[in-house]
């Protein structure tokens, strides 16, 4: 199977890639700079430039690209790279599968913040979109720009992913720090739901996915059994064999975090059921086995 991936340089690209090639599927990654290796293309997604015979002769399409969510969350420039970057880049990519004779699958990069704060509800991938939290704005767009890759006929998969767990990326990385030194905190009163994933179910996932030949749609990248803050909190703190007494507030989350507070505070129960109607077997089910793998 021959693979394009915008944002292989990434945390997630970068794995995602390694376990591609290791079961012999062609990976042609897309750069913004110069090309430095065979399997490489320059791309320009601001200026919307892409090649496209590589886009022509591939047969999965995988876009991870994005600036981080991670920096100045009071900055209107922070917020409009976030969004713009997603945008951009998914919308060159779509255009150009559009364009293709025979359009290669797209699987599109997305964020489980789609969803809004739902609280208690149990969320699949047909339930509604809520409110107006920054990040649940940037996601509507995001999939909106992959509407001329569905137009045209491609199979189009939205990854609307979790927060993936691994102690080489935040926010585990973050989190195991804090813990360690005894500051792990539950988040207001910690009954919000917090879905999360394991590195090798994410992967796995999103090989499954590439690898298949008949599904499409949206699917919810998270563990089955999403946990909440305060279990969370108790499972993270056992692993790391220290107390977590404190608390963070919800008035001063809202002020110190800004455009992230809601997604903090707020509340998706969510369940990767289309995941699983598609078959896919997932190794970590719940929040003690995601931060076992994840701290491995």
């Amino acid at each position: 199977m021959r693979v394009v991936i915008a944002g292989a340089s990434g945390f997630l690209g970068t794995h995602l890639t390694e376990h591609l090639r290791v079961h012999r599927h062609e990976v042609t990654q897309l750069v913004r700079n110069e090309p430095t290796e065979r399997l490489q293309s320059q791309w320009d997604p601001a200026a919307g430039h892409i090649d496209q015979s590589v886009i022509e002769r591939t047969d999965v399409v995988v876009n991870l690209a994005g600036a981080s969510i991670v920096g100045n969350v009071h900055s209107k420039k922070w917020a409009d790279e976030v969004l713009d970057s997603r945008i951009s880049t998914t919308a060159t990519l779509a255009r150009a599968i559009a364009a293709s004779k025979q359009p290669p699958a797209f699987l599109a990069g997305n964020g489980i913040s789609w969803y809004g704060d739902h609280g208690t509800q149990e969320v699949n991938e047909n339930t509604d979109s809520r409110g107006n939290a920054f990040l649940t704005t940037v996601s509507r767009a995001w999939q909106s720009a992959t509407e001329p890759a569905a137009a045209a006929g491609a199979r189009v998969c939205i990854l609307r992913t979790a927060p993936v767990m691994d102690v080489q990326a935040p926010p585990l990385s973050a989190l195991r720090r804090l813990f360690k030194f005894g500051l792990g905190a539950r988040l207001g009163d910690g009954e919000q739901f917090f879905p999360m994933i394991s590195l090798r179910d994410w992967i796995g996932a999103v090989a499954y996915l590439a690898e298949s030949r008949d599904v499409s749609g949206q699917f919810n990248l998270c563990c089955p059994q999403t946990p909440t803050n305060r279990e969370f909190t108790k499972t993270l703190a056992a692993a790391v064999h220290r107390p977590a007494f404190l608390f963070a507030p919800a008035p001063v989350l809202k002020v110190a975090a800004g455009a992230m507070a809601p997604e903090l505070l707020g509340s998706v129960n969510a369940r990767p059921c289309a995941l699983e109607r598609a078959g896919y077997d997932f190794e970590d089910e719940d929040v003690r086995e995601v931060l076992a793998a994840g701290l491995a």
